[in-house]
């Protein structure tokens, strides 16, 4: 099985064929994405890229689009002084299917 380290929003993914992942809202209208892997794992072979791997590509399509995450709650609270607030945030994801590592 073949696995790759991919920059997606800022962020690095281990990712492998047919899996599903979450990642930071992309632009609206965005169905494919071909992304360049980092490091690639093939077996016991293990390739590094500097910055990234030559002649390997990672596709990508996107699933579904603004995809609520978890509730976060933030709260603010001084005690003794009747300070008291409560935030709450969800963050906006795109799920998005890793097709092919080639």
């Amino acid at each position: 099985m073949t696995k790759a380290v991919v920059k997606v929003g800022g962020k690095q993914y281990v990712v492998a064929e047919k899996e599903t992942l979450l990642v930071d809202l992309l632009p609206e209208g965005t169905k494919e994405l071909t992304l360049e892997p980092l490091l690639v794992i093939d077996g016991d072979t293990t390739t590094v890229g500097t910055p990234v791997v030559k002649g390997v590509t990672v596709k990508a399509k996107v699933v579904e689009e603004l995809v609520k995450g978890d509730k976060i709650r933030v709260i603010r609270y001084k005690a003794k002084k009747r300070v008291h607030k409560e935030n709450g945030h969800r963050q906006k994801y795109t799920k998005i299917e890793i097709s092919s590592i080639k």
